[in-house]
């Protein structure tokens, strides 16, 4: 697999990551990976195929666990990113921020014993922590990459104006947001700032949240605990109205002779060389599927004909439901 740089002084990792969450949580996404042996296995399967890049965070429920077991052996030949700051058993629906120097500390001292490691290579800020300025959690963060704990800094769902301040600090190596043909915000004013300061965009639900991949034709598809079923892009109306842009994008593939995830996430990769698409999975066969993304070469024509199918605000529905969208883009 293509190598691509996190940042302009970062680590080259392979062009697609795997996002770890689902191998970790059971009441998040319909399938999950709830067994350690798999999930071992689903981790040496992707490292086989030539991904080096592996995306995790504190509040994944036991991801960290598994993706230390599957590191035994294989640690120098793995990027990898966990993240701190989303704290359960606040008053935000259960999720809240703490972005503080101690929590920063506490934090990733916890996620360097469950992972097993001696040294994280890219520490997140989950989200930002509207009572704690950024330079104060960067500042905190920084003092682990002197500690030797970590190596590289990142945010997820910063700003443009928090992304500058906090590269002030200490050198931010990438920016990780919502980034597809669902969910196109990066480009009004955060792709322009990352390129100017070198820093990486890892696009998190590059198939807009299994959207793109063509397999809902209903929300009872999803089982019964599948916190999509609470996402306003699967509610009623705004379920079918992108129920039909992600058939638009199913035609366009059929012709490519290849899968709709895979149209999807190669056109993330086409953007430019500083998008890094991150799709998680728990089954094989669609790990193998968006790996072989990375094959796919769109030409101008294709580009042209998946921007008049899919256009920039095509898509029905907020990202989250409104507590949750309280707490991006900080």
């Amino acid at each position: 697999m293509k190598q691509r740089r996190l940042g302009q002084f970062g680590p080259q990792v392979s062009e697609i990551g795997l996002g770890c969450m689902s191998i970790g949580i059971a009441d998040v996404y319909t399938s999950s990976v709830q067994d350690d042996i798999k999930a071992v296995e689903l981790i040496h399967h992707a490292l086989d195929l030539g991904v080096t890049f592996l995306d995790t965070a504190n509040i994944y429920g036991d991801s960290e666990i598994k993706v230390g077991k599957a590191l035994h052996g294989r640690r120098e030949s793995v990027v990898l990113a966990t993240k701190f700051g989303i704290v359960v058993n606040s008053d935000i629906h259960n999720r809240g921020v703490d972005g503080s120097p101690e929590n920063a500390r506490r934090a990733c001292d916890a996620s360097l014993k469950r992972l097993g490691v001696e040294q994280i290579d890219l520490y997140y800020l989950h989200r930002v922590d509207p009572n704690v300025p950024i330079e104060e959690t960067v500042g905190a963060m920084a003092e682990l990459v002197r500690a030797g704990k970590v190596r590289h800094l990142g945010l997820s769902e910063a700003s443009p104006d928090t992304v500058r301040r906090a590269h002030r600090v200490h050198p931010i190596a990438a920016i990780q947001t919502e980034y597809s043909l669902f969910s196109r915000d990066p480009e009004d004013g955060l792709l322009p700032l990352l390129r100017e300061l070198g820093i990486a965009l890892v696009a998190y639900s590059p198939l807009g949240r299994g959207f793109l991949s063509g397999r809902f034709r209903s929300v009872d598809d999803l089982s019964p605990d599948d916190w999509r079923r609470g996402n306003p892009r699967f509610q009623g109306e705004a379920f079918d109205r992108n129920l039909s842009v992600a058939d638009r994008l199913r035609e366009i593939a059929e012709e490519k002779r290849c899968t709709p995830a895979q149209l999807a996430l190669a056109w993330l990769l086409n953007r430019e060389w500083d998008v890094i698409p991150i799709p998680g999975t728990s089954c094989m066969a669609r790990l193998e599927e968006n790996i072989l993304a990375a094959n796919i070469r769109l030409s101008e024509e294709d580009t042209q004909r998946i921007k008049q199918a899919l256009p920039k605000g095509s898509v029905a529905g907020e990202r989250y439901a409104p507590a949750m969208m309280e707490i991006i883009n900080g």
